[in-house]
């Protein structure tokens, strides 16, 4: 259970991720993968924005595999949007999750937290359709 400074060294292997939970009867996992393709760079390799590190690499664990075949068609739906508008190829990970460990509180909600707090997630403004 590694602290957000041990993640930062790049040395543990973890990456930061929000963790979602829904319910597939009121919200598709289409709806999700849209807005996840939507509002981040996926064709940077460790990065986002000015935060640089393998902890910031684009990433998507499951729960299920049976998940993992509509996730990868909805990776190769938005490569066909960026191969459109000619900017590179996605270096998404996507991979069953093996553990998820929380960060600790004060990293939690760091946007509520901090209003004026920098986030490197921007999108590439495509709309994945």
């Amino acid at each position: 259970n590694p602290t957000y400074k041990e993640v930062c060294t790049g040395q543990t292997g973890h990456a930061e991720v929000v963790k979602i939970i829904y319910d597939s009867d009121i919200l598709e996992l289409n709806n999700l993968l849209k807005i996840f393709w939507e509002s981040h760079d996926p064709t940077q390799l460790n990065r986002q924005g000015n935060d640089i590190g393998t902890q910031y690499r684009s990433v998507i664990y499951v729960n299920l595999p049976e998940e993992m075949e509509l996730i990868k068609k909805s990776m190769t739906k938005f490569q066909f949007v960026l191969d459109r508008n000619e900017l590179g190829k996605i270096k998404t990970e996507i991979n069953i999750l093996e553990k998820f460990y929380m960060a600790e509180e004060y990293h939690q909600k760091y946007l509520h937290k901090n209003p004026n707090g920098y986030c490197g997630l921007q999108g590439l403004n495509l709309e994945y359709f």
